[in-house]
């Protein structure tokens, strides 16, 4: 298998931070972003995601239930140098100066590139607006629901390993699909829970390289009346990797081969209940990478030596033992994004 065609990993994902100000400004990526996920990382403020096919200023709660909301002033999309943050007048957690303490707000800012607003897609049994780059394998896919079983195309051109997907229209918990565990089961992005048997991805069809299967009548995925976001990644070697990996207990813990120098992991365990796990390099830029923020949680940034990783030129060792990522029977799936360049002889540069 060739390595991906990124020559930069931070043209098509990277980690930013920022204090708040509540003035208008461009937090500076790479690249025009269309997937922004941040966290205030020093207050209990709800995780949001915004994305380029729901539009400017329309955030969505990954460690809660509820449906899309309007977010005035808070992010919009269309910015050729990154994503262009508002005032946040509203005090939604995006931009503001201080913290509800009274200390300055500091900031998270995870962001994806896919292609735009989007375009109609007609490969599965419904048509469905996919915003896609197939370089970085990554789509962004709205849809409609329905109480029948339905496909969806997502775009990518190679079969997806991980899809995140949520109800616009109500509160209802995300779903994740993991390769790892297979079209029968799911885990819940907003809680802690192993795990879960499902006919959400139905009828026991996998995905396809050109879509994803939908139990109907399911109000997590897929019901009348409903219009839901899919965030898909398909794994590219030497930029992004979808596995699992089993904890040994030990403060010298597994080894985990991804082919690149992680950039970006996040660990849920999936035989048990416990918090999925986001750690990257910029809020650590040297092991030991310590500190964490839970998706699941409104919770601040917190560091723990027991839940910590350190970053490996082609991997990431546990060094935690734990039960959030190492214990000595835990099953533990993760999504990993790298910091890696690729050099004219198509292998990656990943030492530092």
């Amino acid at each position: 298998m060739a390595y991906t065609t990124i020559n930069k990993s931070t043209d098509y994902f990277d980690t930013k931070l920022h204090n708040g100000n509540a003035t208008a400004k461009t937090l500076a990526y790479d690249f025009e972003v269309d997937m922004f996920w941040t966290k205030m990382r020093n207050y209990a403020y709800p995780h949001m995601i915004f994305d380029a096919v729901r539009g400017n200023n329309t955030r969505l709660r990954p460690n809660q239930t509820n449906g899309e909301g309007s977010a005035p002033n808070t992010v919009s999309f269309g910015n050729s140098s990154g994503i262009s943050l508002g005032t946040d007048s509203g005090n939604y957690g995006t931009n503001k100066t201080q913290t509800d303490s009274g200390s300055q707000a500091t900031y998270v800012g995870w962001g994806w590139k896919a292609n735009g607003a989007g375009s109609s897609n007609t490969d599965g049994s419904i048509t469905s607006t996919v915003s896609v780059n197939t370089t970085a394998g990554f789509s962004i896919v709205k849809y409609a629901g329905s109480n029948s079983n339905i496909t969806v195309g997502h775009g990518l051109g190679a079969v997806p390993k991980m899809i995140m997907i949520k109800n616009l229209s109500s509160a209802t918990n995300w779903t994740v699909y993991h390769n790892s565990i297979g079209n029968g089961h799911r885990l819940v992005l907003n809680g802690e829970a192993a795990k879960e048997s499902t006919n959400q991805f139905s009828f026991g069809t996998s995905p396809t390289s050109s879509v994803f299967a939908l139990g109907g009548g399911y109000g997590d995925v897929c019901t009348s009346g409903a219009n839901y976001i899919a965030y898909c990644f398909a794994e590219k070697k030497g930029f992004s990797k979808f596995d699992s990996y089993k904890g040994n207990g030990n403060a010298d813990g597994t080894f985990i081969y991804t082919g690149f120098k992680p950039a970006f992991v996040i660990i849920k365990r999936s035989d048990s209940t416990d918090n999925w796990n986001i750690f990257d390099n910029k809020r650590n830029e040297f092991n030991l990478t310590d500190k964490r923020i839970y998706a699941n949680s409104a919770n601040a940034e917190a560091t723990s030596s027991s839940v910590s990783l350190d970053f490996l030129s082609n991997g990431f060792k546990l060094k935690g033992t734990d039960s959030n990522i190492n214990n000595s029977s835990g099953t533990y799936t993760y999504m990993s994004f790298g910091q890696s360049v690729v050099g004219s002889n198509n292998i990656p540069a990943t030492g530092r």
